[in-house]
């Protein structure tokens, strides 16, 4: 995208306008019909065209190639020129996008200032796409847990292809930062990433915002599906795409083209897709709510993602991310955080996964007193007026039971809790807790936990014959 294509039937009248154009320091590319238009277009995009309306013997006229250049390449400006203008020529191809229209015969001058506002214009405005792009594609990967490494491992075994990955799992685990991930170290990395989020949008509405629309009032107005082209579409919770729509994005997967909302061309597109969910797909397929066929389009790669008790290690480095990047974005303090507020926070629960961490982190540097290390009593929770600071709360349901069940309910959490933070490490826990490695094991197996491999690390639980005895 480096020269400009002049489209002219007339041969005297294009290679005028390409001396004139050389003469300015353009390269320049000649065609004298539709075909040779559109080859030259096909093989490399120009940085502007520079096109006559009426074509003499040629399939398509000035407007057909307008509308072809605007939807397979609406980054390159196109300036009109033609010997028949009229007020509805012009009116119609600014409609269709063309940035000005000139008669024949032109004034030199005035040629050569349209087309250079038009490569600024078009400059600016690849400039602030890929400002943005660079924007959108933060894909900060935070963390040295197994179930974090073994994450990143299958992430970087699809970055480099164009196969569809479906990934899962709960509410706020990074899902989005994790498909970022996959398209900032890929070769389209470059080019847009566009998110739908499949939740956020009207049913009515979804097909217009996928697809764009055209009507007479206002032409074309493209859709996320067209912004997304070169690049990446990611669909955010696709469960909660409208069946109907469902069954029109199917058809794009196979033929990598659609329709506007009340439009007739086909629009090409060159997009790799990414989905996520935190639902059982296959739970919605046989409740009729999610086609089967798109389903298994979709799911070519399927990557499961950690939630945050998974990767409990992680919590201190993932906070310390958090007030850096908050630091720097709203100017909040930057606070370290004390080893008994890493503690705690290692043994909270967090339903609302990594997000709900951050915004823990920006409530306390908010509401937090000064410059000093984040202390735990500053975490939300925490019961600042009991008036002995040794004193453990007893929770409702341990005060109902007797001393030995009650000690081994509060043994049983506190292990769980404690392996967990340091992901699966019995080595690791022991010391902590002050144990003999084997006396651990010993304790571990007197109250039914075990360890097991789940999402790439070893995560503690009860037993379920252990827990079923109980009962």
């Amino acid at each position: 995208m480096s020269d400009i294509l002049i489209v002219d039937d007339e041969r005297d009248i294009r290679e005028l306008i390409s001396d004139i154009l050389k003469d300015e320091g353009f390269a320049t590319r000649l065609a004298g019909n539709s075909d040779d238009a559109m080859a030259a277009i096909n093989a490399d995009a120009p940085a502007l065209i520079v096109l006559d309306i009426w074509l003499k013997d040629s399939r398509m006229d000035g407007i057909d190639i307008l509308k072809t250049v605007k939807r397979d390449n609406p980054d390159v400006p196109v300036v009109i020129i033609s010997g028949h203008g009229n007020i509805e020529i012009a009116v119609a191809a600014i409609k269709q996008g063309a940035y000005d229209f000139i008669e024949k015969p032109f004034n030199i001058e005035q040629l050569l200032v349209v087309i250079r506002r038009a490569m600024e214009t078009s400059r600016l405005r690849r400039e602030n796409q890929s400002l943005r792009r660079r924007d959108v594609t933060k894909s900060d990967m935070i963390g040295t847990s197994a179930a974090f490494r073994a994450l990143v491992g299958q992430l970087d075994k699809v970055t480099k292809s164009n196969g569809r990955v479906m990934l899962t799992g709960p509410a706020g685990c990074g899902k989005e930062v994790a498909a970022r991930y996959i398209h900032a170290n890929s070769n389209r990395a470059s080019a847009p990433f566009v998110t739908v989020n499949c939740a956020g949008v009207a049913p009515e509405r979804m097909e217009e915002v996928l697809f764009g629309r055209e009507t007479p009032e206002r032409g074309v107005e493209p859709g996320l599906l067209e912004e997304a082209h070169g690049g990446v579409i990611y669909f955010d919770e696709v469960a909660d795409m409208p069946v109907g729509t469902q069954s029109k994005i199917l058809r794009v997967l196979v033929d990598q083209q659609f329709q506007r909302v009340g439009g007739n061309d086909k629009v090409r597109v060159d997009l790799r897709v990414i989905s996520s969910t935190n639902r059982n797909l296959e739970q919605a397929i046989q409740a009729g709510t999610f086609r089967e066929e798109l389903y298994h389009r979709l799911n070519v790669v399927p990557i499961p993602v950690p939630s945050l008790e998974e990767r409990r290690e992680d919590i201190p480095a993932l906070a310390a991310h958090f007030i850096a990047e908050m630091n720097a974005s709203q100017g909040l303090p930057l606070r370290e955080i004390s080893e008994d507020a890493q503690a705690l926070m290692q043994t909270m629960i967090w339903p609302g996964n990594v997000r709900q961490l951050k915004n823990l982190v920006e409530r306390v540097l908010i509401l937090g007193d000064g410059q000093d290390a984040i202390e735990a009593r500053e975490l939300p929770g925490v019961d600042e007026g009991s008036g002995d600071e040794n004193r453990v709360v007893l929770s409702g349901a341990l005060a109902t039971l007797a001393l030995r069940e009650a000690r081994e309910a509060f043994e049983r959490e506190y292990l769980l809790t404690q392996i967990n933070r340091f992901g699966g490490n019995i080595s690791r826990t022991a010391n902590f807790v002050g144990m003999e490695r084997s006396a651990l094991h010993r304790k571990l197996k007197s109250l039914g936990v075990v360890t097991s491999a789940k999402s790439g690390a070893r995560v503690a639980h009860v037993d379920e014959e252990t827990e079923t005895a109980a009962e």
